[in-house]
Order: structure tokens, then C-alpha cells, then sequence
């Protein structure tokens, strides 16, 4: 008689096990999609810096090696409509050898009356050219203040990474173009407008 009962109970227990190991799961899958929500900002970046995606480039130091292989870097510019600066290209289209540093400028002025801090966006077009476009040293490293009516000047060193040669899609791939976008540091546009309101009040 007892080992009918035991084997009465063991389907049941297996049941029992077996559901509370399925939700033991859920409650794990639940935690992981909840820690992947909070890491996926950082995680994509990360993606998009080692591998180039979407057209991110990289950084790094300068290539021991310079092949024969030329490519045409082109220069653009655009500035967010939040930040009353004037940005463009300074630098004029150059070929260039594969592996071979060069230095471009990039020119920013202030049209505002008052200081305002920038930070620079960037990608390099066609996009699978992304991971093979190599910066030493850039002004969208850091961010950029100016005084009001100030100009500068910005370099951008760079090189195109001889491994583009190992890269059968990247064959045809013979001009690239660097693009930079300037955009208000996170918070300064409100600010401004904050500011600006503010003074208006007391006249």
C-alpha cells in the first residue's frame, strides 16, 4: 500500500518540481530582460565602437604600416538648431593613402551673446567603412566652449586602416566622408532659454 501511494505522489511531485522550476526561469528571464534594459545604452555604444556599426569610427594610435591603396576623405558639418553656433568644414577634400596620418580642420563660431558649451556627434559614410576609419586626435573627444562671437579652429587626425585591404566588401569603397554634428551639451539648451527668461523678467 505504500508504494501505491509513492507511486500516486510521484507524478504530482514531478508536477510540482517541474512548475516550480519553470518559474524559477520566468523569474530569472524577467531579471535578466530588466538588467539588459538599463545596460543596452552602454552595450549598444560599446557594439557600434568596436565594430564600426552605423558608421562609428574608431580610436586609436597611428598605423605602422602605409599601403598603396588611396581613398578620398570628404569633410561635413551640421550644428543642432539649439546651439546658435556656425560650423563647417575647413578642410577641402584629400586623397589620401591607406595607413597614412593626415590633420583636417573643422571651424566653429559662437553667434550667441553669452558662453555656450558643444559637443560633437560623429560618423563616416558609406557605413560599412566605419571600423577602418581610425582617429588619433579629435575636438569631439571633449567638449567645446565658446565666448560669445568666438571662432576657433578644430583638428581631426586621422588614417584609414590598412586592414580595409583584407576586406573584400569593402573593395569598392574608394571616398568617405566624415560627418560631425554639433549639439548643446545635455541640459544647456534649457538652461539658456532658462537664462534668457529670466533676464527678460527683470527688465
Amino acid at each position: 500500500m505504500n508504494d501505491e501511494a509513492t507511486r500516486t505522489q510521484d507524478p504530482r511531485a514531478a508536477r510540482a518540481a517541474k512548475n516550480r522550476k519553470t518559474a524559477l526561469a520566468a523569474a530569472g528571464g524577467v531579471v535578466a530582460m530588466v538588467g539588459l534594459s538599463f545596460a543596452s545604452v552602454p552595450l549598444y555604444d560599446l557594439f557600434c565602437r568596436v565594430t564600426g556599426f552605423g558608421g562609428t569610427t574608431q580610436v586609436g594610435a597611428g598605423s605602422s604600416e602605409v599601403i598603396d591603396r588611396e581613398v578620398t576623405v570628404r569633410f561635413d558639418a551640421s550644428v543642432n538648431k539649439d546651439l546658435p553656433w556656425s560650423f563647417r568644414p575647413k578642410q577641402a577634400p584629400m586623397t589620401v593613402k591607406v595607413g597614412e596620418s593626415h590633420l583636417a580642420f573643422y571651424k566653429a563660431e559662437s553667434l550667441a551673446d553669452h558662453e555656450t558649451l558643444g559637443t560633437a556627434t560623429f560618423n563616416v559614410t558609406p557605413i560599412k567603412a566605419g571600423q577602418y576609419f581610425v582617429k588619433i586626435d579629435c575636438f569631439c573627444f571633449t567638449e567645446q566652449m565658446l565666448t560669445p562671437g568666438q571662432s576657433i579652429d578644430m583638428p581631426v587626425t586621422f588614417y584609414v586602416d590598412p586592414a580595409i585591404e583584407e576586406d573584400p566588401d569593402l573593395d569598392d569603397v574608394n571616398t568617405i566622408t566624415l560627418s560631425y554634428t554639433f549639439f548643446p551639451k545635455k541640459g544647456e539648451a534649457s538652461e539658456q532659454v532658462s537664462s534668457l527668461d529670466a533676464a527678460a523678467g527683470t527688465q
